[in-house]
């Protein structure tokens, strides 16, 4: 009689009043629906919000920055690009601030390790206005610079990269007739080394690096290893300054692809990886923390997979920092470490980030003047607020 009921839809069977029960146990549906809509309800009464500067000390120390929370080595390097990938920055920013500033003792050489064994991989994720073809027209190209944004990404957890309009358009706009021809030898062909590139297409090695320079840029293409953008927007590097030991490759030993392969995107699973993805990175997700963030869905798509993950049980709902509207989600852990933050006391903690940080969110979570994410600027925090410049000069003469 159960078994037919179930068949209509009128109960569901499963372990409701304990996970270890012995026997199988049934509930109608209706009322399982109430049981769970009540439990989200009680558990969301329990939060108690903290304020926006509560939440900023502790997302400080959540990303590694705060001090005694640096990580180390080639496993502390994963961590670190696991939590910020998605999130674009200037190429030259990410080695000069963004990871030193949260790798103790950083080496360029674990995350060109990191990149040649396949484990994370790079590239511009966001379209650029030229390839668009509703922006485009004849005065609109591509052109190459050191401050293109770039990303990186975990191959493993990669199901959140959805392919922009551009990338996957036979005929790119906006970009040279040679960065063209070097984008079909790669589409054709696969990942090739720089001199294959240079001999395939009969060009100088001048014109393939400014192609393969436009080509990032535009994203379109990637490498194995983060060396080869760094022969790119390298100056000295790129007009072969340096001799002996201080002589530096030109060009690097790593395979150039396309960053976007013909794997088809599931919608649904690709919302849900990018929900995992920004609660790694904030622990706690609402509207306004994510702001800066350029390659996201629409926040509507976004709310309705994160109020499917809290149905699962998966995530918490709730209102978790004080003084800003709209539903708010988070990791149970993040839950617990930012309980556990409110019982510590301000103790003058000072962190000066780049300005092109994901962590620089000053005017939108925190009280202040939005600071541009130019990689050549900086932010500093003091116990988690924005520290103007007579109060920096202060506490220097003080120290």
């Amino acid at each position: 009689a159960m078994l037919k009921l179930e068949a209509q839809g009128a109960v569901l069977r499963g372990k409701f009043t304990s996970p270890h029960a012995a026997e199988l146990e049934w509930c109608d549906r209706r009322l399982l629906a109430r049981i769970h809509r009540l439990t989200i309800g009680a558990l969301r009464r329990e939060i108690q919000p903290v304020t926006s500067a509560q939440f900023m000390r502790w997302l400080l120390r959540w990303q590694h920055v705060g001090d005694g929370t640096k990580v180390f080595g080639e496993r502390g390097t994963l961590e670190v690009i696991r939590q910020l990938q998605g999130f674009e920055a200037p190429a030259t920013a990410w080695e000069r601030s963004i990871l030193p500033s949260r790798i103790a003792n950083y080496d360029p050489k674990i995350l060109d390790q990191l990149c040649l064994t396949g484990a994370i991989g790079w590239g511009r994720l966001s379209p650029h206005p030229a390839t668009l073809e509703e922006t485009t027209s004849g005065n609109h190209r591509v052109i190459p610079t050191s401050a293109a944004p770039i990303s990186f990404f975990v191959r493993d957890e990669s199901e959140w990269m959805m392919p922009h309009a551009g990338a996957e358009n036979p005929e790119p706009r906006g970009i040279s007739q040679n960065a063209r021809e070097v984008l079909r030898l790669l589409r054709d062909h696969g990942a090739q080394f720089f001199t294959d590139i240079v001999r395939a297409t009969g060009r100088l090695k001048s014109e393939v690096e400014l192609a393969l320079w436009e080509l990032v840029a535009a994203g379109m293409i990637t490498a194995d290893g983060f060396d080869n953008m760094r022969a790119l927007i390298d100056p000295k590097r790129r007009s072969g300054h340096g001799s002996g030991k201080s002589a530096r490759p030109r060009h690097s030993s790593g395979r150039w692809s396309v960053l976007y392969g013909p794997t088809p995107v599931d919608r649904n699973k690709s919302l849900e990886a990018v929900c995992w993805m920004l609660l790694r990175r904030y622990g706690i997700v609402f509207r306004e923390v994510i702001a800066r963030e350029s390659i996201l869905p629409r926040w509507r798509e976004l709310l309705i997979t994160l109020r499917r993950l809290e149905d699962r049980g998966e995530i918490r709902g709730g209102r978790f920092v004080s003084g800003f509207l709209g539903e708010q989600f988070a990791l149970p852990m993040a839950v617990e470490s930012l309980r556990a933050s409110r019982k510590q006391e301000p103790w003058g903690e000072r962190v000066t980030l780049s300005a092109a940080d994901p962590l620089n969110l000053a005017g939108s979570i925190i009280p202040g003047e939005r600071v541009p994410a130019i990689s050549g600027r900086s932010v500093t925090f003091i116990d988690g607020i924005v520290a103007e410049p007579e109060q920096i000069a202060a506490r220097s003469a003080i120290a």
